[in-house]
């Protein structure tokens, strides 16, 4: 069973991206605020985006290694379009939400002995964090092609 896995193009692409774009968060973070968050290889949000590089990588890499004209790349690209758009719309804005949310909180419990958890600020993805894990993934998937060939 390994074995089938280990060969399996479009799994290594597809993996290869998400460990890749949710390892690289740790140094741009580190890059914007000039401190170690080991934390964000576990987290969603920031840059660049994982959703994004792993649907991406999966996409191309089916389309690289079966064809583009099997039905599997048309499934898998429009899979990749509901993740890119959830990602900078949806989650986007619950993450928006959510930070007005925590201030509103925040300003009503100031001097109260109430401990409320925080709601979770960075849900999705700006359009260059998205732009990130798009090109992340298309790099990946044609650096693993032409290394599998």
């Amino acid at each position: 069973m390994f074995k089938e896995l280990v060969s399996n193009p479009v799994l290594i692409c597809t993996l290869t991206a998400w460990l890749l774009a949710q390892g690289l968060k740790i140094p741009f973070d580190y890059l914007k605020h000039r401190k170690v968050n080991w934390g964000l290889f576990f987290t969603a949000g920031g840059m660049p985006s994982s959703h994004s590089a792993l649907m991406t990588a999966a996409t191309l890499a089916v389309g690289l290694f079966h064809g583009f004209d099997n039905p599997l790349f048309g499934l898998a690209l429009g899979i990749t379009m509901i993740v890119v758009y959830d990602a900078t719309g949806v989650r986007r804005q619950a993450g928006m939400q959510a930070r007005k949310i925590n201030t509103l909180v925040n300003e009503l419990l100031q001097g109260h002995p109430i401990n409320e958890k925080a709601l979770k600020e960075v849900l999705g993805h700006t359009p260059l964090e998205v732009t990130g894990g798009v090109a992340l993934g298309i790099v990946i998937s044609l650096t693993l092609w032409l290394l599998w060939k």
